[in-house]
């Protein structure tokens, strides 16, 4: 039995296609394929269950997925231990980056990770917050900054501030929105992010909150890009607190009631890949950075970011 053989085992079992298996994996389609059946001929069990939508555990596959798991977890501490013997911490390390930088400090993380550690490459990969997590989550970046909550037991993170948004609407409206009920927000334009985007899940809870449905809803994809979109009247958006209270200063904006809504900013990664020691440098380095303390060596802690 080889480990290759248990990766793409676990790999085909969490994404229930051969397929996209082996474009995690980076291998191809029939080398997968190939792994599956020979791993099946050395325990003489069926693991998986060919159907038209892809690959369904059988009950054997489902009791030995754990199993699996544990031994690929357990090879990565090895080799996470191995790795901090030597001391330097080098290689190449992906991180997912999110629209504003100066509020990540992606900078000043940058930069320290580079002096402390000069033979670490730092790859910074710029990502909705939805698909940072989605690509953490299954291995395509080693990290990535992302705001909301952690609902997914494989990801783990280091909580670096909570972050308010506030309901803006282009300051013209102000007439038309400072005694407005839900109702009458509702019949007016909003401007949200795509649907993997955390922000889309922040709008989509406050509406289904108040039973409620935007008549017209524009879509955007950036922070900067749905503010400025505001401003020039397209329609009402949340926009986090600092940047619309500074719009409000400037007369560009006006905000709709003392609405606030509460999530996190997070720097997160595989919970397996905990003890790694490149991920250990950057949570330290993010600790110093952000002035976190002992945070940086405690497991996150999974919050919901529905209003209250």
């Amino acid at each position: 039995m080889e480990l290759y053989q248990l990766r793409s085992f676990v790999a085909v079992a969490e994404a229930g296609h051969v397929t996209r298996a082996a474009e995690k994996l980076h291998v191809s389609q029939p080398a997968v394929s190939a792994q599956i059946k020979a791993l099946e001929e050395q325990l003489d069990l069926a693991l998986f269950e060919r159907t038209p939508g892809g690959m369904e555990l059988t009950f054997a596959g489902q009791r030995l997925l754990a199993d699996a798991q544990n031994v690929l977890a357990t090879v990565q501490v090895l080799r996470n231990h191995a790795r901090a013997l030597t001391k330097e911490v080098a290689g190449k390390v992906s991180v997912g980056t999110l629209s504003d930088p100066n509020f990540t400090r992606v900078g000043e993380f940058l930069n320290a990770t580079v002096e402390r550690h000069p033979l670490l490459q730092v790859e910074l990969h710029h990502e909705v917050s939805g698909a940072a997590f989605a690509k953490v989550r299954d291995g395509e970046l080693d990290a990535g900054f992302y705001f909301g909550a952690l609902a997914h037991p494989g990801v783990d993170g280091l909580r670096l501030r909570g972050i308010v948004y506030r309901v803006a609407a282009p300051a013209a409206w102000k007439k038309r929105v400072l005694d407005a009920d839900w109702a009458a927000i509702a019949k007016l334009p909003w401007v949200i992010t795509p649907p993997i985007s955390t922000h889309h899940h922040l709008v989509r809870a406050l509406f289904d909150k108040h039973r409620i449905e935007p008549t017209k809803v524009v879509e955007a994809d950036q922070e900067f890009v749905i503010a400025s979109l505001v401003v020039s009247g397209v329609g009402l958006s949340l926009i986090r607190e600092e940047l619309a209270l500074e719009k409000e200063a400037a007369g560009e904006v006006c905000l709709w009631r003392d609405l606030r809504l509460d999530t996190d900013l997070w720097f997160i990664y595989r919970a397996e890949r905990e003890s790694d020691p490149v991920i250990r440098a950057m949570l330290d380095v993010l600790s110093d950075t952000w002035k976190l303390g002992a945070q940086a060596g405690a497991h996150a802690e999974r919050t919901s970011d529905l209003p209250a």
